[in-house]
């Protein structure tokens, strides 16, 4: 059973949701975001990079950096941009990237399922990223990143969402990178046949988003503790949840995330192709492989396929492609001991395409460039689902949900 939450939204004026909302925190570096943001002064990474208003060599950590982020969000409250639903419902989010369209919900979801492993994980986060997020909702009281949830697709909260989505969206617009979003409010009525529908949903998994939630978790101990230094605004939500999309499994797109090594540890490319030979076979085959078990490398200007070896364990993360690549060829051959801190290893995420891996190679910046076949759904249940961690990298969502386009008070 997963316990789905309706809030009561700040977001935007519909006719200022395109202007107001903004790519997520996390996908962009302050270069970027100010580049993005320099022109709009509603842009919502003003709220979650703030830093992009101060000077470059400000500490993006720093006191100020939060103190900037909370006027700014108190400024969009304030003159008209933000507004708040006057009672809690759920809202239905829409998708389109070229042909893939997918379609979730947006609610709360329970801190407490997360905390009990009922909300699954598959990835292990870092304290410093935990302790950014943490900080940035105590203080604005307020979760301003959504958690991308997905699930076992359930015939009834397909029906409720088809329901829902018959109407005029409440946002409808497409952003500057061509994805198009669509947002539903959800009447009472809809409402609760929607939570009602959902509540027979046996599993929840994070797809994207761990920071998030785990911040999340972190800040309810904090609120609880009282070290916030601003009270909740009147009506606000209850910080044992978070703010989350989620999105039937059989609509979630996973793009592959690619691998480029700086060197050939000391080979040249010639003699490492003969290595490769030896070890693995090796067939003619696209820059995209065509199906799981096949990783195609370019290498000295051209592009081959390789066949991996089978699995070493039985576990899930043991059958993934990346990690037997890791364990056949990236380790013992070319020396990348853990991928996780060794500097000589980098990842593309597949939204780049292969002519990245090419335009590193062939610049200089690699000596060899691994495309991985995507990991499917079925397998992200499989490793969430025994308690295992993904490698690193191994999973590229797309397309990205917007940030500032629903936000929970709490």
């Amino acid at each position: 059973m997963a316990e789905l939450t309706p809030i009561r939204a700040l977001r935007p004026r519909p006719d200022l949701a395109a202007r107001v909302s903004s790519v997520p925190y996390d996908v962009v570096s302050t270069a970027e975001a100010h580049a993005l943001a320099v022109d709009e002064p509603l842009s919502f990474l003003r709220v979650t990079r703030a830093e992009l208003e101060l000077p470059p060599e400000t500490d993006p950590y720093s006191a100020g950096v939060y103190a900037r982020a909370r006027a700014n969000f108190d400024r969009l409250k304030g003159q008209g941009a933000l507004e708040t639903d006057p009672e809690p419902t759920c809202y239905v989010y829409r998708l389109r990237m070229g042909r893939h369209v997918q379609t979730g919900v947006a609610a709360a979801f329970s801190v407490d399922e997360y905390e009990s492993g009922r909300i699954k994980k598959h990835e292990k986060t870092r304290r410093a990223k935990e302790d950014d997020r943490t900080r940035h909702i105590v203080t604005l009281r307020a979760q301003t990143g959504v958690v991308f949830l997905t699930y076992p697709a359930a015939p009834a909260v397909d029906e409720a969402v088809a329901g829902i989505t018959a109407s005029a969206p409440l946002y409808d617009f497409v952003a500057t990178d061509g994805v198009a979003h669509q947002v539903w409010r959800a009447a009472a009525a809809e409402r609760d046949v929607l939570t009602s529908a959902f509540a027979a949903v046996p599993a929840l998994y994070i797809a994207d988003g761990h920071h998030r939630a785990a911040s999340a978790w972190r800040a309810r101990a904090e609120l609880a503790a009282g070290r916030a230094e601003h009270p909740p605004a009147p009506g606000a939500g209850d910080p044992g949840t978070f703010l989350a999309v989620a999105f039937p499994h059989d609509q979630v797109q996973i793009l592959p995330y690619h691998r480029v090594v700086a060197d050939l540890a000391g080979r040249t490319p010639a003699a490492l192709l003969a290595e490769l030979a030896a070890r693995f076979e090796l067939v003619e085959g696209p820059a995209q492989p065509e199906a799981p078990g096949r990783v195609a490398f370019y290498l000295d200007g051209r592009w081959r396929t390789l066949l991996l070896p089978a699995a070493a364990g039985a576990s899930p993360v043991a059958r993934l492609d990346c990690e037997r690549l890791q364990e056949s060829l990236l380790a013992p051959i070319l020396g990348i001991g853990d991928p996780r801190t060794d500097g000589r290893i980098d990842f593309v995420g597949g939204i780049r395409g292969t002519a990245e891996l090419e335009r590193r190679v062939d610049g200089g910046q690699a000596a060899i460039a691994f495309a991985m076949h995507p990991v499917g759904v079925g397998d992200l249940f499989a490793v969430s689902d025994a308690g295992e961690i993904m490698p690193p990298k191994s999973t590229w969502f797309e397309p990205k949900l917007r940030d500032g386009l629903l936000v929970h008070e709490i």
